[in-house]
């Protein structure tokens, strides 16, 4: 065999290797970016919005963020209207007959207790809700630990020295169904952040 057949069976091999190189790496980078496409996809379907228009008014009305008010309702209800837990809590939001009672008195509306299941209602309520408790603690955990647990407990853990150093925030929350709830909020509110308002 000659050089010049031996250099070209060599360069034939050369481009070929090239060629599988080239095609693994852009196939390893589409591959990836299609991860990532399916992964946010699947986010999108774990994490929907629903209720925009109320949800858009409600937070410019009582300054709350969307991704919040959407966490909550994700959280709470999983986006079903009609959910009821095992304490009562009724809607979207899972407000109990006795809040929204509180609300309606705080707010001077109407109780419209038999109205609770309606979106606009319950996601107005607990919005306001909400923004109530955020302008009491100043901080999201605070304001979400209440939501579940109650303004009265928060406040007595923050006197608690063995739960809060400073008074201020909370270091830990003592139960852990409060302590879940607020991971799962917080969570889902910078997943909805990430996906649709940053």
């Amino acid at each position: 065999m000659s050089i010049s057949s031996k250099r070209s069976i060599t360069l034939r091999k050369l481009i070929i290797f090239i060629i599988i190189a080239v095609v693994l790496i852009v196939g390893s980078v589409l591959g990836f970016a299609f991860a990532d496409f399916l992964h946010e996809q699947m986010d999108l379907q774990r994490y929907p919005i629903k209720y925009s228009e109320i949800v858009e008014n409600c937070a410019r009305e009582y300054g709350v963020p969307r991704e919040m008010i959407y966490a909550v309702i994700h959280t709470e209800s999983d986006f079903k209207e009609d959910a009821v837990s095992h304490v009562g809590a009724k809607g979207l939001m899972q407000i109990i007959d006795e809040t929204n009672e509180w609300i309606a008195f705080r707010t001077g509306e109407d109780v419209m207790a038999e109205r609770i299941f309606e979106p606009t209602v319950n996601i107005r309520r607990g919005t306001w809700l909400l923004s109530y408790l955020y302008s009491e603690f100043g901080a999201w955990e605070e304001a979400l630990a209440a939501y579940n647990a109650g303004i009265g407990r928060v406040r007595g853990w923050l006197d608690d020295p063995a739960v809060s150093s400073d008074g201020k925030k909370l270091d830990t929350i003592p139960i852990a169904e409060t302590s879940a709830y607020v991971e799962r909020v917080m969570k889902a509110a910078e997943k909805y952040r990430a996906l649709y308002f940053e």
